[in-house]
């Protein structure tokens, strides 16, 4: 685990646009750079084999990500790892840790509850939390080069990978379930909540610091996911906002309309220092807007605000 003092999921990061969610592309790579240049700290890609709207595969878009930029962190919120083979997933992540030294961000979880997904995945539904467990186990060793051979719900044969990461990618868990946040105390080195206000983190927080301790593991940090529209419209906001949580998550807007950042930079801010005061560390802030492009500034601006 990182510096306490500053881990390497703190700060202000973007969720880059791999969703198509307004039918008008994914401008992953201009964005990513964007980022960089306004001085965000890391950028995210979410993870889903079948969605409700087109998606780029996780792995490949951060490894187009790492090659067009140079400082930002490069985090995965969050890598459905049950739907690969953990050996093969252990060599793409340590060949992205090698070509990106002390950039990687290994978020990880279930990836919600497209049953596709798993069909198509030839994972059943029914074993993902065991073999999440499971691969969350095998992924240091197999990270660290080491001679794996187990026999479960995957079996695993490997002399040991090479080349090595210097440094394994910090591990942190996404999910709001009980388990999820045993997970994370666990063997997590920050959890990763989406869709809770300030008080539930606030709350879960205490819970988790509470089952670390028992673990004899340090409190894990916390990394929060969230969507935003800077605007001085709110009601503008709202409503591109809730077109994109209609097309890219097939939900009622007024399901997470309290958990969306809306308004100028000083009420974004103002949101995000809750969050703050409550715990959390890092975001991954993903944007409720057609054109992600033009949102990158603002967040940067709020990013100024909160420092």
């Amino acid at each position: 685990m990182s510096d306490v003092t500053a881990p390497p999921w703190e700060g202000i990061g973007l969720a880059l646009p791999c969703v198509d969610a307004f039918g008008t592309g994914t401008p992953v790579l201009e964005v990513a750079r964007l980022a960089e240049d306004a001085g965000l700290d890391h950028v995210w890609v979410p993870d889903h084999l079948i969605f409700h709207r087109p998606i780029l595969e996780s792995v490949t878009t951060l490894a187009a990500v790492a090659g067009a930029t140079q400082r930002v962190g490069l985090g995965f919120a969050i890598l459905n790892a049950v739907l690969r083979d953990v050996t093969q997933l252990a060599k793409q992540l340590s060949s992205l840790a090698v070509l990106a030294p002390d950039r990687l961000l290994l978020g990880v979880g279930l990836g919600g509850e497209i049953e596709a997904e798993f069909v198509a995945a030839g994972v059943d539904k029914k074993t993902r939390g065991r073999r999440l467990d499971e691969t969350l186990e095998l992924l240091r060793p197999l990270l660290l080069g080491e001679a794996v051979s187990h026999a479960g719900l995957q079996t695993v044969e490997c002399p040991g990978l090479a080349p090595v990461p210097a440094t394994v990618p910090p591990v942190i868990v996404g999910g709001r379930s009980g388990a999820a946040l045993t997970r994370a105390a666990r063997i997590g080195d920050a959890w990763m909540p989406m869709w809770m206000d300030p008080a539930q983190v606030a709350e879960h927080l205490t819970s988790l610091r509470e089952q670390a301790d028992g673990f004899g593991r340090p409190a894990p940090g916390a990394c929060l996911v969230g969507f935003f529209n800077i605007t001085d419209d709110e009601e503008l906001g709202h409503e591109q906002a809730g077109t994109l949580i209609k097309q890219q998550y097939a939900m009622p807007y007024e399901k997470v309309r309290r958990w969306t950042l809306v308004g100028s930079v000083a009420q974004v801010a103002e949101q995000i220092q809750a969050y703050r005061d409550a715990g959390v560390q890092g975001f991954s802030l993903a944007t409720a807007h057609p054109d992600p492009r033009t949102q990158v500034e603002p967040l940067a601006a709020v990013r100024a605000a909160l420092a």
